[in-house]
């Protein structure tokens, strides 16, 4: 997303739209977009800056770490914020920063059971049982006994 900054008025501009999936620029087949890279940013000026806040979101086809199988995952960024200062160019392009903040949001461990409309097929270890171990004896004991 590219911002001209002499069509930003002083009280700021509101902007719209989605970029193509291609911006997002991820080498992973296991994590593959499948949406447009959609944002609602309310941009603007300041000291010799440019900010932008508002919500960004994408759809991603994921693999499970524990079946395998791949799954839709919308990530949405519903408090995306940054800062960019001005060089000389009267165009920001703002696209490194919405890819850097999308890419966060992606889980590092997905899972196709999170919506609960699935159950997993993969390998689930039963939870660990507890181990009872014995009340290790105070150090003191030996001494305690002793008569002085």
């Amino acid at each position: 997303m590219k911002v001209h900054t002499l069509q930003i008025p002083p009280e700021g501009k509101h902007y719209e739209g989605a970029d193509p999936l291609e911006v997002l620029d991820l080498q992973d087949p296991m994590v593959v977009p499948i949406a447009p890279l959609s944002y609602a940013l309310d941009v603007g000026l300041s000291d010799g800056g440019l900010f932008a806040t508002g919500r960004i979101g994408s759809a991603f086809r994921l693999q499970c770490v524990d079946c395998l199988e791949s799954f839709d995952y919308a990530v949405e960024v519903p408090n995306f914020a940054c800062q960019i200062e001005l060089g000389t160019s009267e165009e920001v392009d703002l696209t490194e920063s919405l890819r850097e903040d999308i890419v966060l949001a992606l889980p590092a461990h997905p899972h196709c059971d999170w919506t609960g409309l699935k159950t997993c097929s993969g390998m689930h270890l039963p939870p660990e049982e507890p181990v009872q171990t014995e009340k290790p004896k105070p150090v003191w004991d030996a001494l305690d006994r002793l008569k002085l």
